[in-house]
């Protein structure tokens, strides 16, 4: 993936110590493939050991926060027929690992605008996101069992641990769509905007926080993320392994010809496992 690949698919805006990363694939919801979920794992990397930068904010470009993952690279790189196929545990990252290793382990405050639909990754980000504004009109779903697979990022103990068992396995099983006001009442999101003012109102906090020195910064950082990153990563490792199984099987690629063709997934005549 060249440098140009990654301009094209997120943007990096810079100032006032503040770096503002938009996902930058409107025409696709900002879906994530591999060049956005490169692209942004380098701008969180380059943040990361940047002196002059203390906080990043994220957030998608038009409508969208993200759609989640891209399914049709998914379907390519699951589907053992086609010449993209990858090996199972390939096919289970594509790209996603290198995102993933950037921003659980990211070493400074993480502020997240949501401006539209969060859908997979688009939600299970968000627990490694220090700070959640979202739009009044945000939605959120967790489509992961609808697709044949598992949940991601560490999302089977972070989510639960942010939300409530109860909320995040209901969000989980069902795959049903919850709004801002939810997000809000189960502390996934810090608090809820007018879509006008979100992104004024993400910036405006990160630069009250980018006015603190950055060694405490980063210190303060560092002793939250030891109260949970051994679990999130011990959870994600479980997950990727059987996301690596199931990815390719015949319900993910059931799941995904169904939408790709908009219609719904008949799972009746497919085995339990």
């Amino acid at each position: 993936m060249s440098d140009d690949d990654e301009r094209q698919v997120a943007s990096v805006d810079d100032a006032d110590r503040v770096r503002l990363i938009t996902f930058r694939r409107p025409d696709q919801r900002n879906a994530f493939d591999t060049a956005l979920y490169g692209a942004v794992a380098a701008a969180l990397d380059d943040a990361a050991s940047c002196d002059d930068l203390a906080v990043v904010v994220l957030t998608g470009e038009g409508t969208a926060y993200s759609a989640g993952q891209d399914l049709a690279e998914m379907g390519r790189l699951g589907n053992p027929e086609s010449r993209d196929a990858a090996p199972p545990e390939e096919a289970a990252e594509h790209g996603f690992r290198r995102f993933i290793a950037a921003i659980e382990s990211f070493p400074k405050p993480i502020v997240a605008a949501v401006n539209g639909v969060a859908v997979g990754i688009g939600t299970t980000m968000l627990p490694y996101c220090d700070i959640v504004l979202v739009s009044d009109s945000a939605r959120f779903r967790l489509p992961f069992a609808s697709l044949g697979v598992v949940p991601e990022a560490g999302s089977t103990f972070t989510l639960p641990t942010v939300m409530g068992w109860r909320a995040a396995a209901h969000a989980f099983f069902t795959g049903e769509w919850f709004g801002a006001e939810v997000a809000l009442a189960c502390d996934l999101a810090s608090r809820v905007c007018p879509p006008e003012e979100l992104l004024d109102e993400a910036l405006a906090t990160a630069r009250q926080i980018a006015k603190m020195p950055v060694v405490s910064l980063v210190e303060t950082k560092r002793l939250l993320l030891a109260t949970r990153i051994d679990a999130a990563r011990a959870a994600r490792a479980r997950e990727e392994d059987v996301f690596a199984r199931l990815t390719g099987a015949p319900a993910n690629r059931e799941a995904i010809a169904a939408f790709l063709d908009k219609r719904e997934a008949d799972f009746t005549s497919l085995p339990a496992d």
